[in-house]
């Protein structure tokens, strides 16, 4: 499993330095919009969960979400995303490999083992019992081992992205590369026009 769990960190690390030579965003961008849709979904679920109980759940449960919510907002959104990748950029830049790669080795692969394994059961149960919140427990199991590994991945150091640069551009610039080609053959077919004329 350790060597599955290497040769996967590799291959996102890898698929993460491809987004940020295309869009200029690192692993910890998104990582952090990854958590953002795992919260979303969280809260979808309590609200699909207990939209039917009776006042006397739904008001601990809205409760708990919203002590849920504070604490999020005092945490991990509490902490701009460009801190977080100036932090990975000063780190790369001094030669250092992510902590996490080690750090949270034991708890990826424990995630990532969940996630391997459940499909099956999780299936079954969706099937015979028609429980949905068994899939979508299955959804934020994956949705947190991608997580993981985003945040075990060592970023580029900074750089514009292809995409921006390109958007960046002046407008007459795209448009005069794009209408180049178009320009080429519109030439070429006035100087056959003039060749036949000649020869008429």
């Amino acid at each position: 499993m350790l060597y599955l769990d290497a040769v996967l960190l590799n291959a996102i690390e890898s698929l993460c330095h491809s987004f940020q030579r295309l869009t200029g965003r690192t692993n910890a961008w998104l990582a952090v919009q990854l958590t953002n849709l795992s919260v979303i979904l969280y809260f979808v679920w309590a609200g699909l969960q207990f939209w039917d109980a009776g006042l006397v759940v739904r008001i601990p449960v809205g409760l708990f979400c919203i002590g849920v919510f504070y604490a999020l907002t005092q945490t991990i959104f509490k902490v701009p995303i460009e801190e977080y990748e100036n932090n990975a950029y000063r780190r790369v830049a001094k030669g250092l490999r992510n902590p996490r790669r080690v750090r949270d080795a034991l708890l990826r692969i424990s995630f990532l083992t969940l996630a391997i394994v459940l499909p099956y059961p999780i299936g079954l149960v969706y099937v015979n019992l028609r429980i949905r919140v068994a899939l979508l427990s299955y959804l934020l199991v994956v949705l947190t081992t991608v997580l993981l590994y985003l945040l075990a991945c060592d970023p580029l150091p900074p750089c514009v992205g292809r995409i921006r640069e390109w958007l960046a551009r002046p407008a007459p610039l795209r448009e005069a590369k794009v209408a180049a080609p178009v320009d080429g053959r519109s030439r070429r077919t006035a100087s056959a026009r003039e060749r036949s004329d000649r020869a008429a």
